[in-house]
């Protein structure tokens, strides 16, 4: 079988982490993860993000690269839980948007962001999940990570318009979209079984732009 490097993206509390294990495990691929509890900023960051928004995206451009060739060097196929490329075209352009990244800082991470992603592999299959922001607030809430209680549902809009213009420009790769409000690939293992298999046949070729739940 040919190997194969998958990226999840989406939006906070879509449920990337969730898919990119259960895949990971149900098809024998390496995983690799963002960093969240091991992470040294993203507390510090959500308590105070213009002071430590700049230092945030400069870890994670660095830990995401570290990944992607991680995941090059493995024999196996690999699935990644968020993408580099979000980190510019989403949080780092939120970031400069509301004023916690000045124009300044944000043109010096630009410029080492494309130096970095000119160098790593492009993607196979770009696996972008959806869900309303209610939805994403109520998973954010019953998951109760202290860090996270300063997110707001204007917060998680802005940052979905973003990835509606970013997705719609993305040409690297191929994208399959998946609404996970109404697709619980958690608890039920038929909603795994159709996700897996069409990611499957995303990766042979076959045309299939969306599954909803």
């Amino acid at each position: 079988m040919a190997k194969h490097l998958v990226l999840v993206a989406g939006n906070i509390g879509v449920g990337k982490t969730s898919l990119t294990e259960r895949l990971g495990s149900r098809l024998g691929w390496w995983t690799g993860y963002e960093s969240v509890s091991d992470n040294p900023y993203l507390s510090d960051f959500y308590a105070d993000m213009r002071a430590w928004a700049f230092h945030l995206q400069i870890f994670f451009l660095g830990h995401r690269a570290d990944q992607y060739l991680e995941a090059a060097r493995d024999p196996r196929s690999a699935i990644l839980d968020r993408s580099i490329y979000e980190d510019a075209h989403i949080f780092a352009r939120a970031l400069q948007h509301i004023g916690n990244v000045s124009e300044r800082d944000y043109l010096s991470y630009r410029h080492l962001y494309e130096l970095v992603v000119n160098s790593l592999p492009a993607p196979d299959l770009l696996i972008y999940l959806r869900a309303p922001v209610p939805v994403l607030m109520e998973r954010i809430h019953k998951r109760a990570r202290n860090m996270e209680t300063g997110i707001t549902s204007e917060y998680l809009g802005l940052l979905d318009s973003f990835y509606d213009e970013w997705i719609a420009a993305f040409d690297l790769c191929p994208v399959l979209t998946i609404h996970t409000d109404n697709l619980d690939f958690v608890h039920q293992p038929q909603a795994l079984d159709l996700v897996s298999q069409r990611i499957l046949d995303k990766l042979a070729g076959k045309e299939i732009m969306e599954l909803k739940g």
